[in-house]
């Protein structure tokens, strides 16, 4: 039978050795609990356990357990673990009082329904893949990823969303914030002073490309996609785009804007960053590829596992071109060593062993079972509202009628408790002129609560709409 300090729990106990050693322990543990280091319901060592650690007498230990026990900061029960009870009054907070009904559905674009992750296939894959990794697997690896990983995406991502890329060329990220914060690190590095985002846009994604130090100007989108006309004016040296499905308004890049888009960057010396958030979810027509396969030497792919899989795996990728490919490796070795390998080595199982299609498959009638549902739901009960945006991916954008107010809407959610998010904070600029309109993020909520969820969003548009 084992010591029983051996499978104890560690605590660092910082001794003064003024004095009487049992005070020096229940001083030190009880400015730890003080100080919020030790937490309500932390484990203290066994008296055995740390009386080793510390290298004095066990008597010593107890007697100081059983002081900071008689004081009220610890349990002193026989045969039990001692643990933390006393809370120190800065932790004491009162629970916020929410406005309205706390939430009950989550209507916000971005996320995939959690409760659709395919735990069984995973947990599978994890299982045969750790069977099968050598020693080294746990060692520190490449960072621009597993080649393995690198190896399996390539396959995929050229079948599937048409990317010409080598394992080479690719690099694994932790998603798309961090992918862009290497790129715009790339492009500052290679000379860019400026950078153009669509109008409208992700807001978080702009707030990261001004916090890199890089001027961003505007481009506005219509029904085509972003207005390369408009683009042309501009003295930037790299644009950011959603081609397969724009976020938000959801439309597609028009086949001409996609051959004009190429030609300004050969034309310019410019580069292009393709976000394809959500490209796999398409429905209404066939699959429409990715940008970067029109100028690979041109255009960096970011793609990633959020939307496909759940943004709690953190793994993205990015293809490079040829030419920045040497600058982007170099700034990653610099700043870390890569992501997680073992996430990276199940998740290339996953997709060889085709685990990925078919998840991907079955969620694309789901998502599409939902935006039909969707637009049912409101074409019936609100139909002054207009549903667009929704050939691909997991949101919709709901034009309101008339000057109905997209914050009453807003207003009128919270009530009900429902989270949505308007199209307002997307654009660059407030502009009265911009439309009234709600994002709706139909991927997010469990199956079994979507229709009620909608049955709510369409209640609380007909409310505000009076």
């Amino acid at each position: 039978m084992a010591d029983e300090w051996s499978s104890s729990v560690d605590l660092c106990v910082e001794l003064s050795h003024r004095g009487s050693l049992g005070r020096d322990v229940e001083r030190a543990i009880r400015q730890a609990i003080c100080d919020g280091r030790l937490v309500v319901n932390a484990r203290l060592p066994s008296t055995r356990a740390l009386a080793h650690d510390l290298g004095v007498a066990r008597g010593t230990i107890a007697g100081a357990y059983a002081q900071l026990a008689a004081e009220g900061y610890i349990t002193l029960r026989p045969g039990a673990v001692s643990e933390v009870i006393w809370v120190p009054p800065a932790a004491e907070t009162p629970a916020a009082a929410e406005p309205g009904r706390a939430a009950r559905w989550d209507l916000r674009p971005g996320s995939p329904d959690s409760s659709s992750f395919p735990r069984q296939a995973w947990v599978r894959t994890t299982r045969s893949v750790f069977q099968r990794l050598p020693p080294d697997a746990f060692g520190y690896g490449s960072s621009q990823g597993t080649i393995e990983l690198r190896r399996a995406l390539t396959s995929y991502l050229g079948r599937a969303r048409g990317v010409l890329a080598s394992p080479e060329g690719l690099m694994i990220c932790s998603g798309f914030t961090q992918a862009l914060r290497l790129i715009c690190e790339v492009l500052r590095l290679s000379g860019a002073r400026a950078v153009a985002m669509e109008d409208p846009c992700a807001p978080r994604y702009r707030e990261l490309v001004a916090s890199s130090g890089l001027r961003i100007a505007g481009v506005p989108c219509d029904g085509e996609g972003v207005q390369v006309a408009a683009l042309k004016s501009l003295d930037v040296q790299a644009v950011i785009v959603t081609p397969a499905h724009q976020y938000p308004l959801g439309v597609t890049l028009s086949p001409a804007r996609r051959n004009a888009l190429t030609e300004w960057a050969r034309q310019r010396d410019a580069l292009i960053i393709e976000d394809d958030y959500d490209g796999e979810f398409r429905f209404d027509r066939r699959p429409v590829g990715s940008l970067q396969q029109m100028a690979a030497d041109r255009v960096l792919y970011v793609g990633t596992a959020s939307k496909t899989l759940a943004p709690a795996l953190r793994l993205g990728w990015i293809a490079l071109p040829a030419a920045i490919r040497p600058l982007a490796v170099g700034i990653r070795e610099w700043l870390d060593r890569g992501n997680a390998a073992l996430e990276q080595l199940v998740l290339a199982d996953f997709i060889n062993s085709g685990a990925l299609d078919r998840h991907v498959r079955r969620m694309r009638v789901e998502y599409r079972g939902r935006r039909d549902y969707l637009a049912r739901v409101l074409a019936r009960d609100v139909p002054q509202a207009a549903v667009t945006g929704i050939a691909a991916g997991m949101h919709a954008l709901v034009t309101l009628p008339g000057e109905t107010q997209a914050r009453a809407v807003l207003a009128a959610a919270r009530r009900r408790g429902l989270l949505l998010h308007t199209i307002e904070e997307y654009w660059h600029e407030p502009d009265p002129a911009h439309p009234h309109a709600i994002v709706v993020g139909y991927g997010r909520p469990p199956a079994n609560a979507f229709r009620s969820c909608i049955s709510e969003l369409a209640a609380v548009i007909a409310e505000a709409c009076g």
